[in-house]
């Protein structure tokens, strides 16, 4: 009987640790999942205005669900990595607080300008591409070093083209303005997870304007949406400070290839009408989405027509 016990004894406590491990054991077993790969520059072109942001020397300690501007010029990283010591200006906070304090990753953005008295479109889209590179280049050299310092947090490099109108705010028309063609604005310092966005649109309560629509395999403009034209280009042009998004798509009819090139063609035809009546190219962006986002059943003829269309997207 008591051997009986004993054996019932070991057999309870086998089983009850075979329990407790199990979990372990499956857990340790799980497949994980794939992430996503994420790009390591993202190049945005979003108007931001500099209240958005608080300034560094406002705090002591850092809150991973803030944005911190830093009026940095990035242009100078070069040069300073290459001093023993370099002196990085009120960059310094910021730079003592990753090398010491292990944290989530943080996204270290180069924000630049095109001057706004330049309005001849081919000079400002050299400018940019300038600005683009520029920064770029700025930023890898940055990271390579903060590798080499073996600082705490990771680091993802960003790229921002702003409106310095826009940026300024008042300021730009109660300062002196920088007479450089391509100005450095400065840099901006994000913590925290990836789903808090970095550039909050400007055009909040801005007008909106329905989508134009387009006959199946056709990108024209039809005369009807002229007067919606007039309206909206007299719009961008009483808002100076405002930019236009045109997102051209199609129904599912056809290739992949021939609907991508048809949203695309649609959202330059838009932007045609748009630049004969005034509006700076360079205030006008579009983008080709193809079959994505329908809004219609492409089953039928009312859906592929809601479908074929380039939404106008005001920021």
């Amino acid at each position: 009987m008591k051997r009986f016990l004993k054996d019932s004894k070991f057999v309870i406590i086998s089983v009850l640790l075979l329990a407790v491990m199990m979990p372990a054991v499956t857990y340790a077993q799980k497949p994980k999942k794939d992430s996503k790969a994420v790009s390591p520059f993202v190049e945005g072109k979003q108007k931001v205005r500099k209240a958005d942001y608080d300034s560094i020397w406002k705090f002591t300690t850092f809150d991973a669900k803030k944005i911190y501007f830093c009026n940095f010029d990035y242009s100078t990283i070069p040069t300073l990595i290459e001093e023993k010591h370099p002196n990085w200006g009120n960059f310094t906070p910021v730079m003592n607080y990753l090398t010491t304090v292990p944290r989530s990753p943080m996204r270290i953005c180069a924000v630049f300008a095109i001057n706004p008295k330049i309005t001849d479109d081919a000079q400002r889209n050299k400018l940019i591409e300038q600005g683009r590179e520029e920064a770029l280049e700025a930023l890898k050299t940055y990271q390579a070093w903060a590798a080499e310092k073996k600082m705490k947090n990771k680091l993802q490099l960003s790229v921002a083209q702003v409106d310095y109108r826009y940026w300024q705010g008042t300021e730009f028309f109660t300062t002196e303005q920088s007479s450089d063609q391509l100005i450095h604005v400065g840099v901006l310092l994000y913590f925290g997870t990836k789903k808090i966005n970095m550039f909050p649109s400007a055009a909040e309560g801005a007008k909106t304007f329905p989508d134009v629509k387009f006959f199946p395999n056709d990108a024209t403009v039809v005369e009807s949406w002229e007067p919606m034209m007039d309206s909206l280009a007299v719009y961008l042009q009483q808002n100076e400070r405002l930019e236009v998004m045109l997102r051209g798509y199609s129904d599912n009819t056809g290739t992949e290839a021939y609907n991508l090139g048809l949203s695309r063609q649609r959202a330059v035809e838009v932007k045609k009408k748009l630049t004969a009546r005034g509006v700076s190219e360079y205030r006008i962006e579009i983008e080709a989405k193809g079959t994505a986002d329908p809004i219609g059943d492409n089953t039928t003829y009312e859906g592929r027509i809601a479908n074929n269309r380039v939404a106008i997207i005001i920021q």
